[in-house]
């Protein structure tokens, strides 16, 4: 991750994450910016917007933090969150915005249900999707192994590596992304072991690796995703989801469900009047959408800043659409 004015101290603010200090929203005297401004009049203050650990969260915090403050003259500050990590945030007012969350079901009930100090701000456009992929020239060579995942095992000595003896590997990302990878190994019964890459970057890495070199790799991944532009990894087949055949993580032996993905804002800052608020409840996009911001990111190397504010130019319909109301 690149480091920009606006993320100094971000690695601090993760070791701290149980104590975070920065003010929430409503805290402050900021007045309307000379390029546009909340139609109330209100003033925004700031804003505290986690940013969960993959490019594509990253893309929709930066262009709505970018509206926020070029349009309604906020403070946004950015805090490098893990997911948990973030809702936890809201129950002591140091976190105002998750604006890309998938699923977490047990979080809804703890913060939404039981706390009431966050409301689900519903779908933000974009539709999730996890599950196992391969490059696709393996794809190509060994069709068996996308269609049939009881396959797999015919092909374990092939994806085993060192730190896997004489299983097959199955590679994650970061250890905090939502995952059953684990319990689907054990009860599909397949012959492989969860390795963790340990980042988004790790991840696409190995998988660029794989396809230049036609090395067997099966892994964890997900859309929208920029790189899928650049490698068109294959979904493996697995189990088809079905309603509740994952209710207990512990006997999972389904495909992921599909992720309509929301919003969850504190209810403190919803409460607040500032214009950012109704920015962040009328904010949608398209997963074309954000994968073209994520790989100017990482793609690109531009910064978070400079990607979002170029989408912003070139896509000013949809910004007045989020700001009616501001």
């Amino acid at each position: 991750m690149r480091v920009t004015k606006k993320r100094a101290g971000r690695v601090a603010a993760i070791a701290a994450a149980a104590g975070l200090t920065l003010a929430a929203c409503g805290g402050g005297d900021i007045k309307d910016s000379a390029s546009g401004g909340s139609t109330s009049g209100a003033d925004c203050g700031e804003m505290n917007m986690a940013i969960n650990p993959w490019v594509g969260y990253e893309a929709s915090a930066y262009v709505v933090g970018q509206v926020a403050e070029t349009k309604l003259g906020c403070t946004v500050n950015y805090k490098d969150l893990k997911e948990g990590i973030s809702w936890q945030g809201f129950a002591n007012g140091d976190v105002d915005v998750v604006i890309e969350n998938w699923g977490h079901p047990a979080l809804e009930k703890q913060y939404i249900d039981d706390q009431g100090v966050a409301v689900d701000l519903g779908s933000q456009g974009n539709e999730g999707i996890i599950g196992w992929y391969i490059p696709p020239w393996l794809a190509d060579a060994h069709p068996d192994i996308v269609d049939n995942w009881e396959n797999l095992n015919n092909y374990a000595s092939d994806f085993a590596t060192a730190e896997t003896g004489d299983k097959g590997q199955l590679l994650d990302g970061d250890p905090s992304f939502v995952t059953n990878d684990e319990a689907l190994v054990q009860n599909l019964d397949l012959n492989f072991e969860v390795v963790f890459a340990g980042s988004e970057p790790a991840l696409i890495q190995a998988f660029r690796k794989a396809e230049d070199n036609q090395e067997f790799l099966i892994g964890y991944f997900y859309e929208p995703q920029w790189f899928l532009d650049e490698v068109p990894l294959v979904k493996v087949d697995l189990p088809p989801y079905e309603e509740g055949c994952d209710a207990d993580p512990a006997t999972v032996a389904c495909d992921y469900p599909p992720y309509a993905l929301n919003k969850v804002a504190s209810t403190e800052f919803m409460d607040s009047g500032s214009p950012a608020a109704t920015l962040v409840k009328n904010f949608t996009w398209t997963n074309e959408d954000q994968s073209s911001v994520a790989k100017a990111i990482a793609g690109d190397g531009m910064s978070p800043e400079d990607a979002a504010q170029e989408w912003i130019d070139a896509n000013s319909d949809a910004v007045d659409a989020w700001l009616q109301g501001t």
